[in-house]
Parts: C-alpha cells; structure tokens; sequence
C-alpha cells in the first residue's frame, strides 16, 4: 500500500479500530500504520486478531491488541479501560465492526435481532460514550469514524435488521456530533464499496461480476479507497466536518446503474 501523505499530523496518534481483523479493518489499520499512528486493534476473532502483528505493512507500527466480544457490555468496558491504562485516552476511533447474516423478519430470532442490532449500534454508541468521555478529560479535539453502509438507504430482503441498524448509525453519527461538537471532536460516517473479501462466505465469480455491473465506476473496493476518506475525515483538512457521511462506494448508491452489455466488442 503506498502511503498518503498528510504532513505527518498521524504521526503518534493514538488510534482505536474494531472489527480490526477483517478486511476493511486490515485496510485501516495498514493506512494509519503508514501515518505513523499507534494502533489499538480490536476484535472477537483472537488468533486472526494476533496474526496481525506479523503484517509486513503494520510490524513497524506500535500495536496494541485487545480481544472484544462488541455483543456484551462488559468486554465493551473493559476495553475501554484497557485504552485509560494504556493511553489515558485516544485521539480517534473508528466503529468499524458488524455484522451481517442474511435474515428474513419474519423468521429472524429476538437473539438474532439483538446480536446485529448490538453489533452494529449499540457497541458504537457505548465504545463513542466511552472514549469521548475519556477525550473530553484530557482535552483531546479527536477524530470518531463510523463504517456505514449503502445498506442504510437501500433495503433488501434478508437485510432488514442490518439496514435497519445502518441507518440507525446515521442518525447516531449526527446526534454525537451534536452533543461533541462543543468539545471539537468531530464525529462523521464512512459508507465503502462493495469489497469481495469481506464477505464471509465465498463468493462465486458471477456474484462478484454482477456486482461490479451494479457500480457505475467498474470496480469493486481497494485497499485504498475507504482508508484515504476515513483519514482525510480525521484529518485537519475536515477541521469543518462533522455529523457528514461520506460514500465511497463507486456510485452505487447514487441510483439504480446496470453496466451495458458490450456488443460486438464495444460498450453502447
């Protein structure tokens, strides 16, 4: 990954992702370890989690790890106290994890509700609660990212909890920046594209094509495309930005697309 340039203004800052194993999290993380930020890496995935330490493009970058179940409140506090002990507080924090198994409402469990709606909303409102609090004591003008969703303005059958949740984020994303803006910290959104690799299960090559028909810029999302917005969000150049959501998504959702089949070798 080749490194953004912000004049080194990330340079020790102290970082907080979750969801940290995963693809998008593996970006983000790789994008601040190139600013020279410290790193406190989060997830419920503990061995994958570790595995992170021997990244070539994070092992020169100082790195904490702390094992979070984002279902229970209690992992949600201790990792809250765990980022006190070790940094007093952070400078930013990006609620990166969630959720998604494909449900229907009329068959989804209470227990299946609650775990996405957990995941992908509670757990961001308490770890912001959390941390704002710990960066208002110290005085810090930090930086607080949700990881959104083109879910949150499109629905679709089996991802009604998950739209649901997606578009509660939103309307969280605006309330904290409401109530932080008086101590300038600045709390905006970012909605990636779709990325093949963070899906669970595999998927086939025909899904994925069908998929990238659907966005109007023909690709799917690289390891650079939702990192870059996440730090130009934290950045001093978005002093001026807040309660924003920012799609980085290729178009998708800026209106119903279908690529046009080439014929005879060309795109009409």
């Amino acid at each position: 990954m080749s490194a953004l340039h912000f004049e080194g203004e990330f340079i020790g800052k102290k970082v907080v992702i979750t969801g940290a194993a995963g693809i998008f999290g593996t970006w983000i993380a790789q994008a601040f370890a190139a600013q020279g930020a410290k790193l406190c890496l989060s997830d419920i995935r503990h061995d994958e989690l570790r595995a992170m330490g021997e990244d070539p493009l994070l092992q020169d970058a100082e790195l904490l790890f702390h094992t979070t179940d984002l279902t229970r409140e209690a992992s949600i506090i201790e990792l809250a106290e765990f980022i006190a002990q070790e940094w007093s507080s952070a400078d930013i924090l990006i609620n990166n994890a969630g959720i998604y198994q494909r449900h229907k409402l009329l068959e989804m469990s209470m227990n299946e509700w609650n775990a996405s709606i957990g995941v992908n909303v509670t757990a961001p409102f308490l770890l912001t609660q959390l941390l704002a609090k710990q960066m208002i004591k110290d005085g810090k003008q930090g930086s607080i990212i949700n990881i959104s969703s083109g879910a949150a303005l499109s629905n679709q059958i089996g991802g009604g909890h998950y739209s649901t949740g997606k578009a509660a984020l939103a309307m969280l994303t605006r309330s904290f920046a409401l109530e932080l803006a008086p101590y300038q910290i600045r709390v905006n959104a970012v909605s990636p594209g779709f990325a093949p690799g963070s899906e669970v299960s595999e998927l086939s090559a025909d899904y994925v094509q069908n998929m990238i028909n659907q966005i109007p810029l023909g690709r799917t999302s690289g390891p650079q495309d939702a990192p870059a917005a996440i730090l130009y969000l934290c950045s001093k150049s978005a002093s001026f930005i807040t309660g924003s959501t920012l799609a980085v998504d290729g178009g998708r959702t800026a209106g119903t697309f279908k690529r046009p089949q080439p014929q005879d070798g060309k795109v009409t």
